[in-house]
């Protein structure tokens, strides 16, 4: 299962969508498929509501996360059609029904089209609010039976403190679940955490800016961190 966020798909603004990045990413799925590697995917929707709660005061938490998932929504739409234009099969799902725009989320179903070679997007979610697209990769890599939890982020894996912040941080190979929440370190938030820790979910965290690097991960290479049950 991978993880993207949304901002990603926004280029150097992290804002809507920016073509050359979603081709670029979509290259990196369709060289997986190619090993059949058959991946889901689960795409934030920051590059298009992120942090709106602190500027529209009137926006209650439960409705700024129904917007927050149709957002989820519109990317997954978005990049599965590009998938598709290079030779990728795909299917969208959404975690909330809207209709034809996308299937409703149905565990077997999804089991089924991803061993038929079909990648899945996983979209809306977990379905409720006060939960984020982290908690949602994390349950639907746990609930299909993934080999890993593939999060690609802007900073290849994980740091003591804010590698853009502070140049001193030090880069973890592996680090433990525990460690991670002891350490309230931010990887992903504290729901998805547990649930990879309580379900045996092997997490990997890495920058998706060096071209090849979901393969490589996918082959066993050492890159970015692993976020392990224990030492």
């Amino acid at each position: 299962m991978i993880k993207l966020s949304g901002e990603l798909l926004g280029g150097s603004d992290g804002f809507a969508f920016n073509r050359e990045s979603i081709e670029l990413y979509a290259g990196e799925i369709k060289s997986l498929v190619d090993k059949n590697i058959i991946p889901g995917i689960v795409i934030g929707g920051g590059n298009f509501f992120r942090g709106a709660r602190t500027t529209l005061s009137a926006l209650k938490r439960h409705r700024a996360d129904s917007i927050g998932m149709l957002a989820t929504v519109m990317n997954a739409i978005c990049f599965a059609e590009h998938l598709e234009n290079i030779g990728v099969k795909t299917a969208v799902f959404s975690a909330v029904n809207i209709g034809e725009m996308a299937q409703t989320y149905n565990i077997d179903r999804a089991r089924d089209l991803l061993d038929k070679g079909v990648v899945c997007l996983f979209s809306g979610g977990t379905g409720n609010p006060y939960f984020s697209t982290d908690s949602a990769s994390a349950l639907r890599a746990i609930e299909n039976s993934c080999d890993v939890l593939i999060k690609g982020t802007k900073v290849d894996g994980v740091y003591d403190s804010d590698p853009e912040k502070n140049p001193q941080a030090k880069k973890f190979e592996t680090i433990t679940y525990s460690e991670v929440l002891e350490r309230n370190l931010g990887v992903m938030d504290l729901v998805a955490i547990t649930l990879c820790r309580d379900n045996k979910m092997p997490l990997k965290v890495l920058s998706l800016k060096k071209p090849g690097v979901l393969l490589k991960a996918c082959l066993g290479e050492k890159v970015g961190t692993d976020v392990i049950e224990r030492d």
